[in-house]
């Protein structure tokens, strides 16, 4: 009989979990408002289809078959990341990790999470751009993050799809532009790489190179220390540096290798107009030798002698803007 209390089941025992009232009281559809589209099945790192997808493209590279592209990724070249997808965890980093744009393949969002302004950002942020969300256990958070401490939210960032390092010299000459291109030699910092991405974007060159090996990648900390630059400025891997420096001279490229024991000092380079690629070393060991046997000129950065040397970022934000006040 409707409006019965007493009839049985009309209420739950006292002690349970849900309480005495049947029901969510709407507040499940209220914790569901906002929280963007649900990820597609390939888009989940656990779901058989995303492991199929994901073995489909293995093989395919395996056996030479075309890489997918990122738009705005000049060239038809590309070389893929690492295969494999990265994971930022803890409500710091992922507001962090959001704020910089970098790119996101699903925002994970722990069940009945305690929300301050931190996880508020986070929502906001991924209602604003239509992030894939997911509302899951803190057990599959922990599965997902690999046990880290996450704070009830994680992101699961796409492996970056690198370019073929001939690809930046064809888009600049594509843009009518004088190719500049910037070398990384041992930086095995993710900050630093972003940093040099930040300062290769504010001065006009083309794309940033780097090792396949012994070398830092885009990763999410090279995600946050760009601000937002890697996704406008092209990477690309080098199987051999120093071979390819060898190439871009070839192609006609003036190769400029940045150390403390330069030559000259880089305000005195006469062809910083003409094409250039320079050459920036570790902070540590600076060049190597095979690297600074293929580089047509060294070139150094005065600085006061109590110093040893400069923060590898620095040092190219430094060269670079000598070879962009040159150009102007």
């Amino acid at each position: 009989m409707p409006g019965n209390s007493r009839r049985r089941g009309a209420l739950r025992k006292t002690g349970t979990k849900k309480g005495m009232v049947v029901g969510s009281g709407g507040q499940r559809r209220k914790a569901l408002e906002g929280k963007g589209p649900t990820p597609r099945a390939e888009d989940r790192p656990d779901h058989v289809k995303a492991r199929r997808a994901g073995a489909a493209a293995r093989k395919g590279r395996g056996s030479g078959g075309a890489r997918g592209r990122t738009p705005g990724r000049p060239g038809p070249r590309e070389r893929g990341g690492s295969g494999s997808t990265e994971t930022v965890a803890g409500r710091n980093s992922v507001v962090e990790a959001l704020r910089a744009q970098v790119p996101v393949r699903a925002l994970y969002v722990a069940e009945r999470i305690d929300v301050d302004d931190r996880v508020r950002e986070v929502l906001k942020i991924a209602a604003d751009h239509r992030l894939p969300l997911l509302e899951a256990p803190r057990s599959e958070l922990d599965r997902v993050t690999g046990g880290a401490v996450h704070q009830g939210v994680a992101l699961i960032l796409p492996a970056y799809q690198y370019v073929h390092p001939d690809d930046l010299v064809a888009a600049a000459h594509d843009a009518d532009e004088v190719p500049l291109v910037v070398a990384l030699d041992g930086v095995t910092d993710p900050r630093n790489l972003g940093a040099v991405i930040r300062s290769a974007a504010a001065f006009g060159a083309h794309g940033v190179v780097v090792p396949e090996r012994r070398s830092a990648g885009v990763t999410a900390g090279a995600w946050k220390s760009s601000a937002g630059a890697a996704a406008r400025v092209p990477v690309a891997r080098a199987t051999n540096l120093a071979r390819q420096l060898r190439a871009y001279a070839d192609a006609g490229l003036f190769v400029v290798g940045l150390a403390g024991a330069g030559e000259v000092d880089v305000r005195s380079v006469e062809a910083a107009a003409s094409p250039l690629c320079l050459v920036i070393g570790s902070e540590g060991s600076g060049l190597s030798r095979v690297v600074r046997q293929a580089c047509d000129l060294v070139v150094r950065i005065p600085i006061a002698r109590e110093v040893e040397s400069l923060n590898a970022g620095v040092a190219a934000g430094i060269a670079l803007y000598e070879v962009a006040r040159a150009r102007r």
